[in-house]
């Protein structure tokens, strides 16, 4: 049974299928700001904390992952009030103008911790800023998007955007990486491995910042010209309100294909947040890349993105958004995991000469998959929204993309304190020097990066192929979305007494 669309009685009901390159790029660059600020939290502030400042390895992962749980509970209380937002903004742009200088300036803070503090001072120093910082992104996070997932109509052109999003979150982590690696952690005589260096990191911290806002009011100023090209909350919607919000949750939950891709994401960022935890240790002490081989990274990853964003789209036409979910996270559990275990069988070592190329062509690969794994996702999101609408009446983009966010950020959460955990189970010491750590040390450092961490990631496999939306089921809602839409324009037509074929008057 199917109702009335409370969001087709607003100013618009969709935007064209068609997007111009100047609304995809704006749509992007949202995303590569996010990931600076994220990136620089996720990548270098346990290694800050710990290996510079001294704060046991599991502490700083404890209070990355506090962070995180604060995080993921509002994500969805932020989507539900951005659905249900009316302004002259529109429902997103509203959140996406205020968040940018908070964002900056808590980030700013994470590595600017009062020299005066002792280590308990700097955990409460570094928890408290990471969980504001967190918690002014989750406005523009989550309705941004919220945004791209209702930018089109389009099957294709939906993957297209998001593919856009994957590509300017390389972006994003490339800037941050070769900015921190070639610029601010150079290899010097005295810090050979240029991150363990104490003097750059507020200056890293400011560019970074300064970065952020400036990227995150471009990409909302940029696409401001949608607005009235979008699906708006109707006068006749109920405001945000907390059992407004109950209702949302159960209306999202109430789609099993919904279900099944939160199910699977929670196993797939328990994945990702293990290995985002040990990845700059691996890199750093494993392999004993320092800051210029690591910033060659970017090349790879390049590399990886840039196939995705190309192949990602033609998959979905070929393959179906499901089958290329299935074989990108299947890749991406096992990919990364491959050169690790080469190394604890003796294959690879990190003294042989073409070890950074070995180790940077499986980074490429992963990258791919990663990419074309998340602009899937994201775009079968969409497809998940226009079901809720057919159902319940109501857009309930943010609040599908939020609570998609929630479980991710809780499992990101137990990603991250699980790998704060594993350097202190495996005994890796604080302020270590590459070259003299135990054997045996590294040697459990590559098993939890690698053969470990992809057991969750093939689970999420599993649970991904319960998804069921394919192109035959979006088409056929697709049309009983737009025959559904015209019926309700002609009630509102009638209802205010209108000629035949008018446009209601939009709500205000």
């Amino acid at each position: 049974m199917t109702v009335t669309p409370k969001a087709a009685t607003g100013v618009a009901t969709a935007a064209s299928d068609r997007l111009p390159l100047k609304t995809k790029l704006a749509f992007g660059i949202g995303s590569a700001a996010e990931t600076i600020a994220l990136f620089s939290v996720s990548s270098f502030a346990i290694l800050f904390y710990n290996q510079v400042l001294g704060v046991p390895a599991h502490l700083a992962g404890l209070a990355v992952s506090a962070s995180l749980v604060f995080d993921a509970l509002s994500d969805p209380i932020v989507g539900s009030w951005s659905d249900r937002t009316r302004s002259r903004l529109g429902r997103r742009h509203l959140y996406m103008y205020f968040a940018p200088i908070p964002i900056a300036l808590c980030l700013f803070a994470i590595f600017n911790p009062p020299s005066s503090l002792d280590q308990t001072g700097l955990l409460i120093w570094f928890g408290v800023a990471v969980v504001l910082m967190r918690q002014a992104m989750t406005f523009f996070h989550t309705p941004h998007l919220a945004l791209g997932a209702e930018l089109s109509n389009d099957y294709t052109e939906r993957s297209k955007v998001m593919a856009y999003n994957s590509f300017f979150v390389w972006v994003g982590g490339a800037f941050t990486t070769t900015i921190a690696l070639r610029i601010f952690f150079p290899s010097t005589p005295e810090y050979p491995r240029g991150v363990l260096n104490p003097e750059p990191w507020p200056t890293f911290a400011l560019a970074m910042s300064v970065a952020v806002v400036v990227v995150l009011f471009a990409s909302a100023w940029f696409t401001r010209d949608r607005i009235p090209l979008l699906p708006q909350r109707a006068a006749e919607t109920p405001g945000f309100s907390f059992a407004e919000f109950g209702r949302d949750i159960v209306k999202a939950l109430g789609n099993i294909n919904y279900v099944w891709l939160l199910v699977a994401y929670f196993f797939l960022a328990m994945m990702i947040g293990l290995r985002e935890g040990l990845r700059m240790y691996t890199n750093t002490f494993y392999w004993g890349f320092n800051s210029e081989q690591l910033s060659l990274f970017i090349i790879g990853s390049f590399a990886g993105y840039l196939s995705a964003f190309i192949l990602a789209p033609r998959l979905h036409a070929r393959l179906d958004k499901k089958r290329t979910i299935i074989v990108s996270g299947i890749i991406y559990s096992f990919v990364p995991a491959i050169p690790l275990a080469l190394g604890m069988a003796g294959v690879l070592k990190p003294s042989d000469p073409m070890i950074l190329p070995i180790v940077m062509a499986f980074a490429t690969v992963a990258y791919a998959a990663v990419a074309i794994l998340q602009i899937s996702v994201m775009s079968a999101l969409a497809d998940v929204a226009d079901q809720n609408e057919l159902k319940h009446g109501i857009r309930q983009e943010g609040i599908l993309y939020s609570t998609r966010a929630f479980a991710a950020k809780m499992d990101q959460a137990v990603g991250a304190a699980l790998a704060g955990f594993v350097i202190t189970f495996i005994n890796f010491p604080a302020k270590a020097k590459p070259g003299e750590i135990p054997a045996d040390v590294m040697y459990n450092l590559a098993l939890w990066d690698g053969v470990l961490a992809a057991i969750p990631g093939l689970i999420a496999v599993y649970f991904y192929g319960k998804y069921n939306i394919d192109r035959a089921s979006y088409e056929a809602t697709k049309l009983a979305l737009t025959d559904q839409r015209a019926r309700a324009r002609a009630a509102v037509v009638a209802e205010q007494g209108l000629p035949r074929g008018a446009q209601p008057a939009p709500a205000e």
